[in-house]
């Protein structure tokens, strides 16, 4: 039995046979929403539906580049966060981002695909066909910059191996006991470096590591912890740079997710290395932001910055059942919302036709099934089923991924394009 997709007699393929692409799309739900359409009450809309609030978006990249220019750092913003071209080519074109960082070699591919000419492969490249695929696009685009990890002699046999007479620019990564990659001693480091300075196919161009797997939350014992890492990548880059084993004579000193990447750019800033020094951060989870997990940890959400993010993703349902006082059942859940870190947070909700909006507070979801969500509400409230509830998220580096589409919004609810991603 075949499992391909049937043909009609002109080639094309059979519409009726044609799966949906867009889940929250009415009809065929094989074209994203007309740009103008009033999501929250179109009828062109099926509940759930996330959605990108434009405004907030573009806030928040206008943020983290007035971040970098004042503090002298540059970005390449992690692409994995939404894989989405609308969004990835707005952190360079608005964000000012020198680039985006990917995490495999297929989401390498992904971002050369949406246009990105500089890209950071925050990661050792160790699969065969990933390099083959990376040293023939560098070969055909010479003008378009590549930068990945090494922290082992055997990774550095690999990309000699298969990256032919390719050459590629690479950052030895550098971590700590029970942490990610990353080799784990100056000693080691300096024994990886001197193979990637004797190679023919590699040209050491900077020391790069992750302080979000050495730590966890804003404490003082965490910041102490991000601070003594952020040091020692500043020591191994002194070391390597006093026995003249970087290619050139600016390096590149490169961590800073989301969470502490003030942190990243205020030790590196101090360092007083012997070698001149670029400070490349990867954040990217910033563009969306949230209402969880970084709206209690990201640097602009504490007292006192200057800085500011807003969250930019909302997911709103239907009330599918009030079967009890106090509870009731929603049409979204695992396979609709990040729930990793934490659940939903209900904010508003409107009548079925999209009207009446109406701010809540103390509404909490307890728990989601693979399409439910379970709503506790004061008993006295009088939600029914088929009325809207919409909620910010958590964590949306595990948003993204469960939509092929999100509707980019304005404030009020109107489509102004179309978030579409490549995962």
């Amino acid at each position: 039995m075949s499992l391909s997709f049937p043909l009609q007699a002109d080639g094309k393929l059979d519409p009726i046979s044609t799966p949906p692409h867009y889940k929250s799309v009415a009809g065929d739900g094989r074209q994203p929403l007309a740009n103008g359409t009033p999501v929250l009450s179109s009828p062109e809309v099926f509940s759930p539906v996330m959605v990108m609030k434009q405004s907030a978006m573009l806030d928040n990249l206008h943020n983290l580049a007035a971040f970098c220019r004042e503090n002298g750092v540059m970005l390449a913003a992690h692409g994995k966060t939404s894989m989405s071209p609308a969004i990835l080519r707005q952190a360079v074109s608005e964000g000012g981002a020198w680039g985006l960082s990917a995490a495999t070699p297929a989401q390498v591919r992904a971002l050369r695909s949406f246009g990105i000419r500089n890209v950071f492969l925050a990661n050792e490249l160790v699969d065969p066909a990933g390099i083959r695929w990376i040293a023939d696009y560098q070969r055909q685009h010479p003008d378009q910059a590549f930068l990945c990890y090494v922290d082992s002699l055997a990774g550095v046999k690999l990309l000699e191996d298969s990256l032919g007479e390719s050459v590629i620019s690479v950052l030895l990564e550098v971590s700590v006991a029970g942490g990610r990659t990353g080799c784990r001693s100056l000693e080691e480091a300096l024994t990886i470096a001197d193979a990637i300075s004797a190679s023919r196919s590699l040209q050491l161009v900077g020391v790069a590591g992750y302080e979000g797997a050495v730590a966890a939350g804003r404490t003082a014992h965490s910041l102490a912890i991000v601070r003594g890492y952020c040091d020692f990548i500043v020591t191994v880059a002194e070391q390597l740079a006093q026995q003249n084993l970087f290619a050139g004579e600016e390096i590149i000193l490169s961590a800073g997710g989301g969470a502490w990447f003030d942190i990243v750019a205020e030790r590196f800033r101090q360092a007083t290395l012997s070698i001149p020094y670029t400070i490349l951060i990867r954040s990217g989870a910033y563009m969306a932001h949230d209402d969880g997990l970084y709206a209690r940890i990201a640097p602009f959400a504490q007292p006192g910055s200057p800085y500011h993010f807003r969250p930019a993703l909302e997911i709103w349902g239907r009330v599918l059942s009030r079967p009890e006082p106090g509870l009731a059942l929603l049409d979204f859940g695992r396979r609709d919302v990040p729930f990793d870190q934490d659940f939903p947070i209900p904010h508003a909700t409107r009548l079925r036709d999209g009207s009446g909006l109406r701010a809540v507070e103390q509404w909490v979801i307890s728990d989601v099934n693979d399409q439910h969500a379970y709503l506790r509400l004061p008993e006295t409230e009088t939600l029914a089923p088929g009325d809207w509830v919409g909620c910010g998220i958590s964590h949306p580096c595990t948003a993204f991924d469960k939509w092929r589409y999100l509707p980019l919004v304005d404030d009020d609810y109107r489509v102004v394009d179309a978030v579409l991603t490549a995962f």
